[in-house]
Order: structure tokens, then sequence, then C-alpha cells
């Protein structure tokens, strides 16, 4: 773990800088600030950061930047950010995050939150989570909060949140800084290519911005590249997986060659690898016999570029396996975690 120490430590640093759902901007400051100190070129778009190295067609590589969290609603009342609303427009309901948030009211009780400014990112005050439930008219989750009474309508509230290192596993809200972390560090390592750093992931939009620009430099590729965290039920499932790739979503068919390169070198260095969307299909099979109603296969944001591009950009995905899905206990193994910046430097440092 030595030879990763910089690794973590930045990692430590992301982790405190709030990021909620539509109020990324001041985490999009904290990237921009890291990035330009080792000479990276960024350009900062609506709901988009993106960096350049002096070679920007090496490689593709994406990572979303927010993470679950509040908004205020309304007099000491507060929403599941991702879920308000103005956000359902592009929430179709097949996604698992969507699927599991009716079963996630009782993991925030005694909570501690902030809440900051979305602009500037200024601390506004801490509060403790005290109620939660399930509204059926709006579809969301509803919060109570003690100590944050005060607050305005559209006041992001982060769960307060720091890096964990625990045995072998680290913990902490991991999704999606785990990964924003892995880009940093291969530019320190001399990646050279451009990454993406997308917003309101969570909200089901992330695409859109990922799409457009594309779209505005009229670039084709099949060699993207999303880096997420994978949900899995518990600790012993992801004990026994290092990576996860995925082969499709319930909108489209991957196809890259950076699977088959990702693939063949986890079967030359003994990385155990699982497909989410096999996982998926045999856990549905024994609901089904169980009498249960099947989960989708999930929505993710490269089946949807892939369809609304018509096919101009394909690509692929890494995901580093988790348990304690959207919550500040999430968990996920350090040998995983240096196994897929292993993978990563063999793909774009060899």
């Amino acid at each position: 773990m030595e030879q990763f120490e910089s690794y973590f430590d930045l990692l430590k640093q992301l982790i405190r800088t709030p990021s909620v759902v539509g109020a990324e901007n001041p985490y999009f400051m904290t990237l921009k600030r890291e990035l330009e100190d080792l000479g990276i070129k960024t350009t900062l778009y609506e709901g988009l950061l993106v960096a350049q190295g002096n070679n920007p067609d090496s490689g593709y590589i994406s990572s979303h930047t927010d993470r679950h969290g509040l908004i205020c609603t309304g007099p000491n009342e507060f929403q599941y950010a991702a879920y308000i609303s103005k956000n359902r427009g592009d929430l179709t309901g097949n996604s698992i995050s969507e699927q599991t948030y009716k079963n996630m009211n009782e993991r925030f009780k005694d909570q501690k939150v902030q809440a900051y400014s979305p602009c500037s990112g200024n601390y506004l005050g801490m509060g403790t989570i005290k109620t939660t439930y399930i509204c059926e008219r709006r579809g969301n989750l509803i919060f109570e909060i003690e100590g944050l009474e005060y607050l305005i309508p559209n006041t992001p509230v982060a769960f307060l949140d720091k890096l964990t290192l625990k045995d072998n596993f680290v913990i902490a809200q991991l999704d999606n800084v785990i990964t924003n972390a892995m880009i940093i560090y291969l530019y320190q390592l001399g990646y050279q290519g451009t990454a993406f750093f997308t917003a309101e992931e969570e909200a089901g939009k992330s695409w859109r911005y990922l799409l457009e620009w594309f779209q505005r430099f009229d670039i084709s590729t099949d060699k993207l590249l999303i880096l997420d965290t994978s949900p899995y039920s518990d600790i012993s499932m992801i004990e026994k997986l290092d990576v996860v790739f995925r082969r499709r979503d319930s909108h489209a068919r991957f196809k890259s060659p950076l699977q088959k390169q990702l693939i063949k070198f986890c079967r030359k260095n003994k990385i155990s690898y699982d497909y989410k969307d096999r996982y998926i299909k045999e856990r549905n099979k024994q609901m089904i016999a169980d009498g249960n109603k099947p989960s989708s296969i999930g929505s993710t944001e490269l089946g949807r570029l892939i369809v609304a591009s018509k096919n101009k950009i394909q690509g692929t995905t890494l995901q580093v396996p988790t348990t304690g899905y959207h919550t500040v206990e999430e968990t996920a193994k350090i040998d995983s975690i240096i196994k897929a910046l292993r993978a990563l430097k063999n793909l774009y440092l060899s």
C-alpha cells in the first residue's frame, strides 16, 4: 500500500469536500485546483469539468462527482437531493439507485450533516438527522434535522464524512470520490489524455453533459472508460471480488476494445472480476424462483450515451465493488482499489 500512499492521501482530502447532487460547484473547484497544480489544462462547462494533458486523444476517462445528500425544500424540511421534483424528469425508475432508496429511510437517524453554500462552498452550519420518512405522494425521503432550522430552500446539506481505514477496507461515502481520486492519481503518474468529471449522475443527468461535449467537438470514440463503484449486498460478496465489469445495461450493449485489454490484464495478474449484468441476471432467477419481483439490470451513464449518440460513443466500465451503498459507511477493499489502479496504469501508462 505504501507506493499508493499519495492516492489515499488525496482520497482523504476529497472526501472532506461536500458535493451534493446539483450542488457540485465547490467540489469542481477543488478538483480544478488539484489538476492545475499538476500542469493539467481544465475547462469548466455546465455540469462538467474536463481535464486535458498534452496528448488529449490518448484516452477518455470519466467519473461522476456528485454524492447523495439533501436539499432544503421548506421550513425544516429536507429531501433526498437526487429525487426532488426538478430532477424527476431524468429518472425512469429502472436504475438500481431508484429501486433501493425506499429501503434507506432507517439508515440516516442521528447522522451528522453539514450545510454549505452551493456557489462558494462556504460552511453554513451543522445538524443531526432526527426523523426520516417516505412521502409516497412526492416519491421521496423526507428528513427533519435538528440544528439547521434556519436554512432557506435550495441549500445543499451533505453527510458529514471522513475516510476510515479499518483492517483491509476503506470506509466512507465512496461513490464516487474513490474514482475521482484515481483519475487525479493517474495524472500524477504521467497520464496525458482527457478526463471528465460529471455532475448529477445520481439524478440521471450526467450523460447529457458528457454527450454535449463530444457533440461540441464532433468527436467519436469506442474507448470511453467510465469508472464507478458497484454495490453488493454484504462484505462476503466483495471479499471474493477485485473489480467489476459490465457488458450491457437496460439501454445498450457495451462494445469496446478496452474491456478485452482490461480482462486480459486481470487474467494475467490473477485479479478476480465479475460482470454486473450477469450477477443481476443470476440473482433475478433466484428471486423469481422465490416468488419475488426481479430487479432491473440497471440504467447507466454509458448505456444512455451509446443510445443518444447512435453508437458514435462506445466504451466500457471499470468498477470497484462496495457494500453499504449510498451511506457514509460504504466499504471497499483496499486491495480492490490498488488492483484497479494497476489495471489503469497498465492501460494508459505502460
